[in-house]
């Protein structure tokens, strides 16, 4: 695939990629008018997230943090959504530890929260959001892999590709699975929660 090309470079092209992805990201939510509460939300949802997966740590890929994002995309918006991601990755790792891989987290868990917004009308069922968190634990989890095989692979080949999916398969499946039971028990009543205090958001932004 980039047969050739120096590891650490590979990594640090895409790591660059990934940051400056983030940047836009940040612009995005900076040209928003959110208010203090829609903030204030934003950053509880994201600590319960970033606190969910440090509860869970000792079970390898099991954490919360997937299913509260696309919560959150679904019932507030995309820039909240979006924003929920990225501050579980980045305050979570700060007792599980911040890298390289932090970015990536980032992104990933920001994108969970997009994709949450623009499928919202197809969540709304218990068994639906499982399954959509299902398919995103197992694109969150490849899409690390990615970083794996950027980072740590001296032959970026097709062949290393695809050992490395491989290798990680089972943690993405813990993933998968594991969002669809915290779906199954909470999601649908956790989305409610936060739709209803987002229309009465709404409401205080029209009439302030």
């Amino acid at each position: 695939m980039w047969a050739g090309l120096d590891p650490s470079r590979a990594g640090l092209a895409l790591l660059l990629a990934v940051v400056a992805l983030l940047a836009l990201g940040v612009a995005w939510l900076e040209s928003g008018s959110a208010s203090a509460k829609e903030v204030a939300v934003v950053a509880t949802l994201g600590g319960a997230a970033a606190a969910g997966r440090v509860l869970f740590a000792a079970i390898p890929g099991v954490q919360p943090v997937t299913v509260i994002v696309v919560c959150a995309g679904a019932a507030l918006g995309a820039r909240a959504g979006f924003a929920t991601g990225a501050v579980a990755a980045f305050a979570s790792n700060f007792f599980l530890g911040q890298g390289v891989w932090t970015p990536w987290q980032m992104l990933a868990w920001g994108a969970c929260g997009l994709l949450g917004a623009l499928c919202a009308r197809f969540v709304r069922r218990r068994v639906a959001l499982a399954a959509f968190c299902f398919l995103l634990g197992l694109g969150f989890s490849s899409f690390m892999d990615v970083w794996n095989w950027s980072a740590f692979y001296a032959q970026h080949t097709w062949a290393t590709f695809v050992a490395v999916q491989a290798r990680g398969f089972p943690f993405d499946l813990a993933h998968a699975i594991g969002n669809v039971v915290i779906a199954l028990v909470a999601g649908p009543e956790l989305l409610r929660l936060l739709e209803r205090y987002g229309r009465r958001l709404h409401a205080e932004v029209i009439w302030a």
